[in-house]
């Protein structure tokens, strides 16, 4: 277990892009509402959970691509889906390490950028708690659409169709949970179905993601 976990952070610092280019693209995605969207402050305060969600959602899915295509293209992947003893193992620590360069890091960022998109301050940590719960459900379901996905020289737009529908409850209880804080109502019902869904996702997302790159496998 220590060996993989060693070996996963090790592959994740050694491609520094994949953590560097995602969160480049979540800051510009920020910037570019915070000067070109409504100047108003109640108005900026209305859209800007739906807008922070939706950057999100789309940063991932840069992650994702690239989740298991190095492994395809030079063929360790096999070796791990066929000759490992316990590929589930494997694959979920993948992931993990997927969800800790994009789910956590914009976990850990959501003061800065619920500041810049407009949002009052006794939001952020309404914002901080939702990502934390809905962050792990984008990285398990969209790591099925990237198994399906891999074997496609341009599977970024097959992983966007599989998968954002998927994640469209994430969107809406995620965007509620913010919008409910916002305007002074409770929110617990949308926090605990966030919760739900990553834990519904880490039930059966892995096995998926098994299975969906023993096919990706027998089709190359």
């Amino acid at each position: 277990m220590g060996g993989l976990l060693r070996r996963e952070w090790q592959v994740l610092a050694r491609n520094r892009a994949q953590v560097i280019n995602p969160l480049a693209f979540l800051f510009l995605a920020v910037m570019l509402f915070a000067v070109g969207g409504p100047l108003e402050d109640n108005t900026r305060a209305q859209y800007g959970g739906a807008v922070l969600w939706l950057i999100v959602l789309l940063t991932n899915m840069l992650s994702l691509d690239a989740l298991f295509r190095r492994d395809y293209d030079n063929g360790v992947l096999e070796q791990v889906v066929c000759g490992a003893d316990v590929p589930f193992l494997v694959i979920l620590l993948r992931i993990g390490m997927q969800w800790l360069s994009t789910g956590a890091l914009v976990t850990l960022l959501a003061p800065f950028l619920c500041l810049l998109l407009g949002l009052p301050g006794h939001v952020t940590a309404t914002a901080m708690l939702a990502l934390a719960l809905g962050s792990p459900a984008i990285s398990l379901l969209g790591a099925v659409g990237a198994a399906l996905t891999v074997g496609f020289s341009r599977g970024g737009i097959l992983l966007g169709l599989l998968v954002l529908p998927l994640l469209l409850p994430v969107l809406i209880f995620g965007t509620s949970a913010i919008n409910q804080e916002v305007a002074g109502i409770t929110n617990n019902a949308q926090l605990y179905w966030l919760g739900f869904i990553s834990m519904v996702a880490l039930t059966i997302g892995p096995f998926a993601t098994t299975a969906g790159l023993r096919i990706s496998l027998q089709m190359q």
